[in-house]
C-alpha cells in the first residue's frame, strides 16, 4: 500500500512539472522579445523565481499529503486483525454473561475451549505457528534455557520441559520458547572422566 501511496503522489508532482514547463505561454515569450536585453534577462529572473516559489510551495504540500497518508497507513495497519478478533471479544461477553446468570462449569469449561481454538485459528491464519520444543534438542536461537535438569536417560541438552511456549511469525522467530534442558548427571560424567583417563594411561 505504501508502494501505491509514494507511486500516486509521484506520477501527480511529475504532472505538476510538465504544467510547468507548458505554462510560461506564448503572449508573455512575445512581450519580452519587445524589451531591451537587461529588461528581458530582469523579466525572466522574475518569472523564474516566481515559478521557483510555486514549485516550491507545490512540493510542501505533496510532502505533506503524503506524510500524512503514510502516517494514516502505519496508524491503521492492524485494523483487519482488530476486526477479525471482535468475535473473539464477543464470545467471551457472552461466556461470561451466561456463567453468571447459570453458573454451569462445564458449558462454561467447553464455551472457553471453543473460543480460544477460535482465537489460534485466526491467529494461524496471520502467520503465527507454535514451535515444536519437547523432546528436540536446545537451540539458542529459538530457545531461553531457564535451568539444566541432570538426566542420565536424556542426550545432554535435550529439552525436557517447555514453561513458556515459543512462537514463529511465518519465517521469524516471534517469541524464544523458555525450556528446561536435560544435563549429564554426575555420576555419568564421573565417570566419563575415569574412563577417559584410564585410556589415556593405557596409551
Amino acid at each position: 500500500m505504501t508502494k501505491d501511496i509514494k507511486k500516486e503522489n509521484l506520477n501527480e508532482l511529475e504532472d505538476i512539472n510538465e504544467k510547468e514547463t507548458e505554462s510560461p505561454g506564448g503572449e508573455q515569450e512575445e512581450k519580452k522579445e519587445n524589451l531591451p536585453e537587461e529588461e528581458k534577462l530582469q523579466s525572466q529572473i522574475i518569472s523564474l523565481r516566481d515559478r521557483l516559489l510555486r514549485k516550491a510551495a507545490e512540493f510542501e504540500n505533496y510532502k505533506k499529503r503524503t506524510d500524512n497518508e503514510l502516517s494514516n497507513y502505519f496508524k491503521y495497519a492492524n485494523e483487519s486483525l482488530i476486526l477479525e478478533l471482535l468475535p473473539v471479544l464477543d464470545d467471551f461477553d457472552r461466556l461470561f454473561n451466561a456463567f453468571n446468570e447459570k453458573h454451569d462449569i462445564d458449558t462454561f469449561r467447553k464455551g472457553v475451549e471453543l473460543t480460544y481454538e477460535k482465537l489460534i485459528g485466526i491467529l494461524k491464519k496471520q502467520g503465527l505457528k507454535e514451535m515444536e520444543t519437547n523432546g528436540k534438542k536446545f537451540d539458542f536461537n529459538l530457545h531461553d534455557a531457564l535451568l539444566q535438569v541432570p538426566d542420565s536417560s536424556r542426550e545432554p541438552d535435550t529439552i525436557l520441559e517447555t514453561a513458556e511456549k515459543g512462537y514463529f511469525l511465518k519465517d521469524k522467530v516471534l517469541r524464544h520458547a523458555k525450556v528446561l534442558v536435560s544435563a549429564a548427571d554426575e555420576g555419568d560424567k564421573e565417570q566419563g572422566n575415569k574412563d577417559k583417563h584410564e585410556k589415556e594411561n593405557g596409551k
